[in-house]
């Protein structure tokens, strides 16, 4: 019920009524939290299930120990000897808009009480855009491929991207080919595509595993891709070319610490399946033993990831 409402119901002023509600009981008055999809069960099983099998595959080839506690037995059906970080590649893709406003946060300036008050008009994202595919890993990035406006992303056209990306490896990782590499991206239709599979089967390409709708476990989604959104924030590039120019120069000057370091984005990803893998009071606990070191770039706790993140898992 409304304020109103109760007010007429009670006959009282409205006034009163919200000191009651507000002040005396503690609410307050929030918008429903929009999630992208609502998992089923069988999502949220399947989430848990392969998000231990990634974290049973972290403790083993790297023995890790922060994670013993919630009781998943180390060890697993993945090969011994093999540090997984040092094989892994992972990939995804995003749009870029030819006109990138601003966020409101990025807009934010120190102001003092007698400054006049600062506008900011809202404007929209340009309809021109280009398609960024992405795969890096812990040294930095390996291929940066441009879909441009019109074409159309298909298993052929992924498997082409493939192929670059395994000429781009020989060039910068070429230890990688030897060892082995393990390919980590999302289940979208051009990566699930038999025509796909095909192909990383022909090269003995080992992929991880991911589940259903779950962008917070994609390390692309909640590391790379909001930086590079931000860069471009509030810049407006005349061609396509201009921006994949910006484009390329950004991925070329980003330091190594920005993928192994800063902010520990293997440890986040290893944090993400955590949440995965626990209850909201095993959450609760987890967050205190992870405070020293699992803080994320905007300087909250991982346990807010669960309470304001893209998904509900609980």
């Amino acid at each position: 019920m409304k304020i109103r409402e109760i007010a007429l119901k009670l006959e009282i002023p409205k006034s009163t009524v919200h000191e009651i509600v507000h002040d005396t009981l503690g609410y307050r008055k929030v918008s429903a939290r929009w999630v992208p999809k609502m998992l089923t069960e069988d999502h949220k099983l399947q989430r848990v299930e392969i998000s231990q099998r990634l974290l049973q595959r972290c403790q083993q080839d790297n023995g890790d120990e922060d994670t013993a506690h919630i009781g998943v037995r180390p060890g697993g059906d993945f090969e011994a000897n093999s540090n997984l970080f040092d094989n892994l590649i992972t990939g995804d893709e995003t749009w870029v808009h030819l006109n990138t406003p601003e966020t409101k946060r990025d807009s934010m300036t120190w102001k003092h009480p007698s400054s006049p008050v600062t506008k900011k008009f809202k404007v929209q994202r340009s309809a021109a855009k280009v398609m960024a595919t992405v795969f890096w890993d812990a040294k930095g990035v390996i291929l940066l491929d441009i879909l441009l406006q019109g074409q159309c992303i298909n298993a052929a056209r992924y498997c082409s991207t493939l192929d670059r990306l395994k000429e781009a490896i020989r060039r910068k990782r070429p230890e990688l080919l030897r060892r082995g590499v393990v390919l980590q991206h999302d289940n979208a239709t051009p990566h699930s595509a038999n025509l796909t599979q095909q192909w990383l089967q022909r090269y003995s390409w080992e992929i991880l595993p991911h589940p259903a709708h779950s962008p917070d476990l994609a390390p692309s989604d909640f590391h790379f891709f909001g930086p590079l959104k931000r860069h471009l924030g509030g810049m407006t590039f005349q061609t396509e070319d201009d921006l994949i120019s910006e484009l390329r120069n950004w991925f070329d000057n980003l330091d190594v610490d920005f993928f192994r370091e800063n902010p520990l984005v293997l440890e986040n990803w290893k944090f993400e399946i955590l949440i995965g893998c626990t209850t909201y009071t095993q959450i609760q606990l987890m967050a205190h033993q992870f405070s020293s070191h699992q803080v994320d770039r905007n300087g909250d706790w991982g346990l807010d990831k669960v309470r304001k993140g893209p998904i509900s898992l609980l």
